[in-house]
């Protein structure tokens, strides 16, 4: 197959997997496919939104981070660490604790990725007025959104806004303040603790640049498991006290479902799961939708309270963010505060790396680079198509027929692997049953078929 255009943080183990169809079946760019047993993913189609590892029974779906361990090769060791993280938590439990925890295991800094927010937000209003002809611009925060639109709207890449997301602007300007107290850049390693696995992918081969300011990245339900058991152990009674900025109530709820949106102006809309946004953008690409000036699109429920690697349930994280916004200082506070003593005082500095490059098209539904290879395989494609069942029933390894047809094209499969054809083909004296055995093994194993009844 094709080299991959991204990183992915999702692995298929395969000695684990048992070739449910579970992965298959939900992944919404259908990047998953059944071969001898064990589930196949398709890089360039995948998207890293996470919903394959959600629905693994046998846990043969990983997510790849970096070790934790890593953070000791640095002398300077930051956590960088998103709001939903201290909504995790209980009420009972402050973000000093959390914060001291994290101090504790081994991080010597601790800072919250939504103090780029308001930066972040200044530069976005500058943008959405510069680009008002454009309808809709679309959100770049939710790196799975960015590359579902690559591979699956490559059309709408243009919309979307060629701004960093709150994470890069808080490492680029924590980065510069810590070599301006003295450390050594070469020192300084800053760890984002991530509540989904796109955003680790992200930090690996991140949109519209060549490399990031984020050193690694951890899984948020490893830390969270971390911290929480110290502190229900009562082995978390920390005596470091460390520094906690101020964040306003807008920055606190940035990353939640209408956090950005309701900022926008305009008509504006937020849309969150990754199924509800393809069902959004197809409307949009045919038109059925018009007159939107700004979309916020997420890929999980919730948004990054509903990420893959959180732990708790989402809504209550919703509930305990909403809850610390309602105690934080306004907007116009935050804004006064910051533009004597913080980010402020480097917003130009940062807007000028603040802006990335163009996004690219990646189609997954390009079945060749010529072009006319590729109108020659579309009508095959179709014509395949006529001679398949309809049913969607997944029995041939791919997740439906119009994908089986187009496997077919690309020579990843064989008509004669699903079971109507079998059916058709034993009819007609094409195919003995001990050959239709024999196939329907090379795509599901021995095991399955092998079975005493």
């Amino acid at each position: 197959m094709k080299k991959p255009d991204f990183h992915h943080a999702l692995k298929i183990v395969r000695e684990v997997c048992i070739g449910c169809t579970h992965c298959m079946n939900i992944c919404p760019t259908e990047a998953i496919r059944v071969t001898n047993g064990k589930a196949v993913l398709i890089d360039n189609r995948c998207v890293d939104c996470g919903f394959c590892y959600r629905v693994c029974p046998v846990n043969a779906i990983i997510v790849e981070q970096d070790d934790f361990n890593r953070i000791f090769e640095y002398k300077t060791r930051v956590a960088l660490v998103p709001s939903v993280m201290t909504g995790q938590f209980p009420d009972n439990i402050t973000t000093r604790q959390i914060y001291s925890e994290l101090m504790e295991l081994g991080f010597t800094h601790v800072f919250e990725v939504e103090q780029g927010v308001e930066v972040l937000f200044e530069a976005m209003t500058e943008y959405l007025e510069k680009n008002s002809k454009t309808k809709p611009l679309i959100s770049s925060f939710c790196p799975a959104i960015v590359r579902l639109i690559q591979v699956k709207f490559p059309a709408l890449v243009d919309n979307i806004i060629n701004l960093n997301p709150p994470l890069d602007i808080s490492a680029l300007y924590f980065r510069e303040q810590l070599v301006d107290e003295g450390h050594d850049e070469n020192d300084i390693g800053i760890f984002y603790i991530t509540p989904c696995a796109a955003k680790i992918a992200a930090v690996k081969t991140p949109p519209g640049e060549n490399d990031s300011p984020i050193t690694g990245v951890i899984n948020m339900n490893f830390i969270f498991n971390k911290v929480y058991t110290r502190i229900k152990q009562g082995t978390g009674d920390s005596c470091i006290v460390p520094d906690i900025c101020s964040l306003s109530a807008r920055s606190i709820l940035w990353s939640l479902t209408n956090g950005e949106s309701v900022h926008a102006g305009g008509r504006s809309m937020a849309v969150d799961e990754i199924h509800n946004v393809i069902n959004f953008l197809e409307q949009l690409e045919n038109e059925e939708i018009k007159d939107i000036d700004f979309l916020e699109l997420r890929a999980c429920d919730e948004s990054c309270a509903g990420g893959v690697l959180t732990t708790a349930n989402r809504f209550f994280t919703v509930e305990r963010l909403k809850k610390r916004a309602a105690r934080a200082v306004s907007d116009t506070e935050i804004t006064d505060q910051e533009g004597k003593t913080g980010m402020f005082r480097h917003k130009e500095k940062l807007k000028k790396r603040m802006t990335v490059q163009p996004f690219e098209p990646r189609s997954m539904m390009k079945l060749d680079e010529d072009m006319s290879e590729a109108l020659k395989k579309m009508k095959r494609v179709e014509e395949i198509g006529k001679c398949l069942p309809d049913v969607d029933c997944g029995a041939c390894g791919s997740p439906n027929c119009r994908s089986f047809a187009e496997d077919i094209v690309q020579g990843y499969s064989k008509i004669n692997q699903c079971v109507f054809v079998q059916r058709i083909f034993e009819k007609k004296g094409i195919l003995s049953p001990e050959e239709s055995i024999n196939i329907m093994k090379g795509v599901w194993g021995n095991e399955k078929l092998d079975k005493n009844c």
